[in-house]
């Protein structure tokens, strides 16, 4: 026990300083060749952070533990949107671009609603050809169906790269060469995917120490601790000003990890779904609409520190009940 709470804490530690590498590259990067802060973050940043997830979710997936995997996911987008974005527009007030706003957190919000649909087979559906034990079942022919979809974003943050940023924030951003800034982002995502396994690995093994359920470990400790490194970079992003590495790797994580990492996952091994996380996939639904709300109240695309504040009160309570349910 005291091993793993050491090495969790070394975890802790190189995942700091991944992030601090992976920001501060991705930044150089874009200033460097005229592409945006957003679309840095929406794809570097956002592919990088969530290295974790697919290995955690692949594996438990090919192991049979497709609770754990759904639950990584699941859990995981709502750490990224409630928790994260809590304390990175707790840190600085976060300006969004009216882009994110208009695209982006819509798209998370449709590929949630997709992934409810796909996997709910007995609820809508009625059908019966699923898996003993369970509600439904993400299909290979659903993973390819979440990657097309993934497939049609990525076209669009192509069309979105094209475009020069000519208000991004971060003008103290330091230009490195260009081998240096790529080594900084290489660099930076091996430590958090190297850190986020550490923290993940043991928190689990202290986690069953005290005999946590499957479910609860996917949607808690497996969720926040694939999402560090995204925590991690927000948090850096945003203590640097660098809103749009701070959102854009919030929302394109979301994106990711439902159309990518589900897709991928499904497709290589098809997993049964436990009808009893859709209070969880209802959660994730409130959380992008009141992401959304708050881009219209008070200061119009920006997410305050009292909407900061109450989006990490909401997780809190989302956690606490979760405990005293399992």
């Amino acid at each position: 026990m005291f091993f793993s709470i050491v090495l969790l804490l070394v975890g802790f530690l190189i995942l700091i300083k991944g992030a601090d590498f992976l920001v501060n590259g991705a930044s150089s990067a874009a200033k460097k060749f005229g592409v945006s802060n957003l679309a840095i973050g929406l794809t570097v940043v956002a592919f990088g952070t969530s290295m974790p997830e697919l290995i955690v979710s692949l594996l438990s997936a090919l192991d049979g533990k497709n609770d754990a995997s759904f639950g990584n996911v699941i859990g995981s987008n709502n750490f990224n949107l409630l928790f994260i974005l809590g304390i990175s527009g707790l840190i600085f007030p976060l300006v969004v671009q009216r882009n994110t706003v208009k695209y982006e957190i819509p798209l998370s919000l449709v590929a949630a609603i997709m992934l409810f649909v796909l996997v709910n087979d007995q609820l809508l559906w009625g059908s019966s050809d699923i898996p003993t034990g369970y509600q439904g079942i993400a299909s290979r022919v659903d993973g390819f169906i979440m990657l097309g979809f993934f497939g049609l974003f990525l076209i669009y943050i192509y069309r979105t790269m094209k475009q020069t940023s000519e208000m991004d924030e971060g003008d103290g951003i330091k230009i490195y060469g260009t081998w240096v800034s790529v080594g900084m982002i290489v660099a930076g995502l091996a430590m958090l995917i190297g850190g986020g396994k550490l923290v993940v690995d043991n928190a689990i093994s202290i986690a069953q120490h005290f005999g946590l359920s499957e479910k609860l470990i996917g949607l808690t400790i497996l969720a926040a601790g694939t999402s560090l490194p995204e925590l991690a970079t927000s948090a850096v992003a945003a203590y640097r000003k660098n809103a749009d590495i701070a959102i854009g790797n919030v929302v394109g994580s979301n994106i990711f990890n439902i159309f990518f990492i589900l897709g991928i996952t499904s497709t290589v091994s098809p997993m049964g779904y436990n009808a009893a996380m859709n209070f969880d996939m209802y959660v994730l639904f409130a959380s992008t609409t009141l992401l959304t709300f708050f881009m219209f109240t008070l200061h119009k695309n920006k997410l305050d520190r009292w909407e900061a504040f109450l989006m990490l009160a909401a997780y809190i309570g989302y956690t606490v009940y979760l405990i005293s349910i399992d």
